[in-house]
């Protein structure tokens, strides 16, 4: 739930207040941060801070995501994330962003690439934390999931949520940080049940692999290790299909490195920015 706006000040629009959008910091590079599934901007909150005294940073919410959600939200409307990707130059634009650095996590990223590829005069850069062209195996490919498997998690989502969130967030952040694992499963809780379970399904039935070779922005991968949702094969195959990409592994563990080990994903943006 976003009240404070991480320290920072609310951005007025018709879609910057959809979205919760807020910004923090000065500078000429503008830095957009796009959260990703179970998580809302304060997912960042450890992390964009650190760049607000060089950069104007952006937060805002993904549709669907956290408490506030207007009670005429219609899921059907984000079926794909080629929705998810033309909200966010549609935002871009409201907020008169020509050009800006975006960082994005897991299902961001995915957004983030769509977007570049349909506009890549907007983004200077692609900053994209353990994100996944396909979750879903195939004969030529490793996503990390079977479809068999997915189906299962999927149904128990829909059929025991609360309990699939505590089942499913220790996995997500094997770091040993409790206060982490606490803040996930409360963004994941404090989502609509019936919202959550279609987005899920969205998201993992999602394969944009065919467009990457059309991604022509810089791009850096980060992406940490014993992810439950990304394999390494994954990432690596994503890597080699845009060109130029980078790959930068890190020393953390987990689908979000930075709720578990927000220093090193600071370390690792700074080191790629700057």
């Amino acid at each position: 739930m976003v009240q404070d706006c991480l320290g920072s000040h609310a951005v007025k629009g018709q879609r910057a207040s959809r979205h919760q959008v807020c910004c923090q910091g000065s500078g000429q590079d503008t830095l957009v941060f796009s959260h990703g599934f179970g998580t809302d901007q304060h997912a960042w909150s450890a992390v964009a801070p650190h760049f607000a005294e060089r950069a104007r940073c952006i937060l805002f919410d993904l549709p669907g995501a956290g408490p506030l959600l207007p009670e005429d939200f219609d899921v059907r409307l984000y079926a794909s994330i080629a929705s998810y990707a033309d909200d966010l130059l549609d935002l871009l634009d409201e907020l008169e962003i020509k050009k800006c650095r975006y960082v994005g996590h897991s299902v961001s990223g995915m957004i983030g690439l769509l977007a570049a590829i349909e506009a890549p005069h907007r983004f200077d850069q692609l900053l994209l934390l353990n994100t996944s062209p396909r979750y879903l195996n195939d004969e030529a490919y490793i996503g990390g999931f079977e479809a068999a498997a997915l189906e299962h998690l999927l149904t128990e989502m829909a059929r025991n949520y609360h309990g699939w969130v505590a089942g499913f967030t220790p996995q997500a952040i094997p770091s040993g940080r409790p206060e982490a694992v606490d803040d996930f499963a409360g963004s994941l809780l404090s989502m609509r049940p019936e919202v959550s379970v279609q987005i899920a399904r969205m998201i993992f039935q999602t394969d944009i692999r065919v467009l990457l070779p059309h991604v022509h922005v810089p791009t850096v991968f980060i992406q940490s290790r014993d992810d439950i949702a990304v394999p390494p094969e994954a990432s690596r195959w994503m890597a080699q299909q845009i060109e130029g990409s980078e790959l930068v592994w890190i020393d953390a563990q987990g689908h979000l490195p930075h709720l578990s080990a927000p220093d090193t994903i600071i370390k690792a943006l700074h080191e790629r920015l700057y």
